[in-house]
């Protein structure tokens, strides 16, 4: 298949459709990222790369930089996470209280912010230095140095994250949260603000195509257990309260973040990252979804 030619020509494609999306604004150092911007890598299995448009641009990738939380969260206490934290798709917003409130401090899933909460508390216990270990885990899945926290968003989130640090004190007064609310917060922001570009994302979630196991080495990452049970959540939390809506549009796992990226895994095939700024009303890449459906359709790859 010439994924080249499909790229190139649904990018066109779908930079005629009006963009009906608008940047993120509650992080305001994301209000100052050119909105026209719009990048597609896609990275295969068999150690081949594709990419349209902006795809070697650094972005922040916000919400994604969640999998790479859980993923080394689970690669050092396993199974024991799930007693803090659910598999369940929320239905709600990212950011909501109501279900944590409820539900008495245990998050519907690892992907919405409470539960990411949780898994940065869990890396500070576990880890000695968490922030430059998450970091190093990061760029060894991506086997790129060349990726870091971006100091500039990570201040920006922490002067305006009133809503993350009511979720992790609430959380604390149900005994789920075990170390400083700041430092958890720290942690959380610093994990959000990580900077990417499309081709460094498809490189780093290629494990999760590829059965837990890096490309570049065939080092054995996480078990494919455990890559398996990462890719069902990411199907079902990724999108948040539109994740059905990627399943029925695009039906491969993925994970969106405000900064404009939307990551999919196609298992034993593919990842594929877009990059667009401009967000629809659930807070996901607007040409990010309509290429990712036109994707998969033309190349009929969906897991159904």
């Amino acid at each position: 298949m010439n994924y080249q030619k499909i790229i190139e020509k649904l990018h066109h494609d779908v930079n005629t459709i009006p963009d009906e999306g608008v940047v993120a604004s509650y992080i305001p150092a994301l209000k100052k990222v050119d909105s026209t911007k719009f990048g597609v890598s896609l990275c295969t299995i068999t150690n081949e790369c594709f990419g349209e448009g902006n795809f070697e641009e650094k972005f922040s990738i916000q919400s994604i930089s969640k999998v790479f939380g859980l993923t080394l969260a689970l690669k050092l206490i396993g199974t024991k996470l799930w007693n803090r934290v659910d598999v369940e798709p929320s239905g709600d917003p990212f950011n909501s209280l109501v279900q944590l409130e409820f539900e008495k401090g245990i998050p519907r899933n690892p992907l919405i912010n409470s539960g990411a909460l949780v898994v940065c508390d869990v890396l500070i216990s576990e880890l000695e230095n968490p922030k430059k270990e998450l970091l190093q885990f990061v760029q060894k899945l991506a086997n790129n140095k060349n990726i870091n926290y971006n100091l500039e968003v990570m201040q920006s989130e922490t002067k305006h994250g009133f809503k993350n640090a009511a979720h992790v004190n609430l959380m604390k007064s149900f005994n789920n949260i075990n170390n400083n609310v700041d430092e958890v917060l720290d942690l959380y922001y610093h994990m959000c603000s990580l900077e990417m570009t499309c081709l460094e994302l498809s490189n780093a979630f290629l494990i999760f195509a590829n059965g837990g196991k890096l490309l570049h080495n065939n080092e054995q990452i996480i078990t494919a257990r455990i890559s398996k049970r990462i890719n069902a959540t990411i199907l079902t939390c990724g999108l948040y309260d539109e994740a059905g809506e990627f399943a029925f549009r695009v039906g491969l796992p993925g994970k969106s973040g405000v900064g404009g990226g939307i990551v999919a895994i196609h298992p034993n095939n593919y990842v594929i990252t877009v990059w667009s700024p401009k967000l629809n009303a659930k807070g996901n890449s607007f040409k990010g979804m309509n290429f990712l459906e036109k994707f998969t359709t033309e190349t009929a790859s969906s897991i159904f």
